[in-house]
């Protein structure tokens, strides 16, 4: 995978389609390309040569044709880029065909048998990043980008792939090892007492590096819901409109409605994109006192559930408040639910607002303001739609921390997280060894070791397993 091989691969999706492309990178990828495309501006009856191909300008789209043996297999536009200008900082060649599934196998055929061999997967940004034209940490935020399914996945890749953070972790780790080298060279100068590398310089820079690193690793929470979609618990007592809402919110049949308590047994969960941001709502079972052994583990997936969840809808069917102690036994459910999860939101819905009488909604509303001030409730009609949209709304006001800022640095990697921990807690091993005078020996392995977890991130230390393992994930062509 890591030869210096001309790699070809279909950079567009599999199958038939209005247009496709192919791409031609590494050191043959212009003399492949020579021997099977012929220019439009020719002289006609001329055959592909490389004279015909080095007329080509770098970084221009040509028309043309594609040969085989003389048969003319497409009329094509090629795109030239010359190295180290490209993607891959290779020589380049695309060439944009009709999207015929016989025309793409014959182009990369005659590819193939020119001397290119088939792209693996990942492999072209592999190229990019073994070429330096793109560090580790960017080559993966290629992979989100194509991956993403929301406005926010989208900005968090993007933003990683122009550098991100990574820029800033390559300059501490360059001062890391400067301080490193200085302090290993003491070691040679032990018996004259001297100090090379001064400790009030390392203790600024410890002290900024904690602040960065515990940003970037309390950002990961964060950045992987909103990567993966922010996980919403819908729960409360069975035959509340649980399901109702579920369907509601997605604008599709999703889960089984029905008015015998106890339907949803299990937790169903979609994901829906509300302005930009990516919402996993989950429908879960009845919350009740019940002998059912399948009902009671599904009560107790619902609790599992709520507890992944960023935060808990907590239903209550508005015709069933028509009394002072129904409305406390709510209360008491929602005080019970906000101890269980204390570190998450939970919002009461009143549902079947349809149901009821102005009047009564505003006597319920009052009574649940009154003894529990500090909950927020939304009112609505999960069955007419009702107030839905003003759910939506409001759920996407209480993540507008999604909505990140051009110089926001989100961490949504797990590889990346790991490895800030593991700087992290060297960071806290060389400001202890500062304050115990440890000798400067040990001081420079600890630095060594937390700047070795940088540069794990940014690609500067790296092994075959572990780029294997990360661009085996791409899809081939990228």
């Amino acid at each position: 995978m890591f030869k210096n091989d001309t790699i070809v691969a279909l950079a567009t999706p599999a199958g038939s389609g209005a247009i496709a492309v192919i791409r031609l990178s590494g050191p043959e990828a212009h003399d492949i390309a020579s021997r099977i495309f012929v220019p439009a501006f020719a002289k006609a009856k001329s055959k592909p040569s490389s004279k015909l191909f080095e007329r080509l300008h770098a970084n221009t789209v040509t028309l043309g044709r594609v040969y085989d043996q003389g048969r003319i297999v497409d009329e094509v536009l090629l795109t030239r880029f010359d190295a180290p200008r490209s993607y891959t900082g290779e020589h380049v060649v695309e060439i944009s065909c009709h999207g015929s599934i016989y025309i793409q196998q014959q182009i990369i055929k005659l590819c193939l048998e020119n001397g290119a061999r088939a792209a693996k997967a990942g492999e072209f940004t592999l190229q990019a990043f073994l070429n330096a034209k793109m560090d580790l940490s960017q080559a993966e935020a290629v992979a989100d980008l194509i991956a993403s399914e929301s406005e926010t996945a989208h900005q968090m890749a993007l933003q990683q792939m122009r550098g991100g953070f990574s820029s800033d972790l390559q300059e501490l780790r360059k001062q890391l090892l400067n301080f490193s080298s200085l302090i290993e060279l003491e070691l040679d100068f032990s018996e004259e007492d001297v100090e090379f590398a001064n400790r009030e310089d390392l203790k600024k820079l410890l002290s900024e590096s904690q602040q960065t690193l515990r940003k970037l690793i309390d950002s990961f929470a964060l950045g992987n819901v909103l990567k993966s979609g922010i996980p919403i618990a819908i729960v409360g007592e069975p035959n509340v409109g649980k399901s109702t809402l579920l369907n509601a919110l997605l604008n599709e049949e999703k889960a089984i409605v029905s008015d015998i308590a106890g339907t949803t047994r299990d937790s169903i969960e979609d994901d829906i994109n509300i302005e930009g941001i990516r919402f996993r709502f989950i429908d879960t079972a009845g919350i009740r006192e019940t002998t059912d052994t399948i009902e009671t583990m599904g009560i107790q997936r619902s609790y599992s559930k709520a507890e992944q969840s960023r935060l808990v809808l907590y239903l209550l069917d508005a015709t069933q408040l028509n009394s002072d102690p129904r409305i406390v036994h709510c209360l008491m459910r929602i005080q019970i639910l906000k101890e269980k999860f204390p570190d998450k939101p939970v919002v009461v819905i009143l549902n079947k607002l349809d149901q009821i009488t102005g009047l009564q909604h505003a006597e319920i509303t009052k009574q649940l303001n009154k003894r529990s001030p500090d909950t927020i409730v939304i009112s609505l009609s999960a069955k007419s739609g009702t107030g839905v949209e003003e759910l939506k709304e409001a759920l996407v006001a209480s993540f507008q921390s999604g909505a990140l800022s051009a110089d926001d640095s989100v961490v949504s990697n797990a590889r990346h997280y790991d490895a800030l921990q593991k700087a992290y807690a060297s960071l806290l091993e060389v400001q202890q060894g500062i304050a115990n005078d440890i000798s400067s020996e040990f001081l420079a392995i600890d630095i060594k070791a937390m700047a070795e977890s940088i540069g794990l991130i940014t690609g500067e230390i790296t092994n075959d397993e572990l780029l294997g393992n990360i661009f085996s994930q791409f899809c081939i062509g990228k």
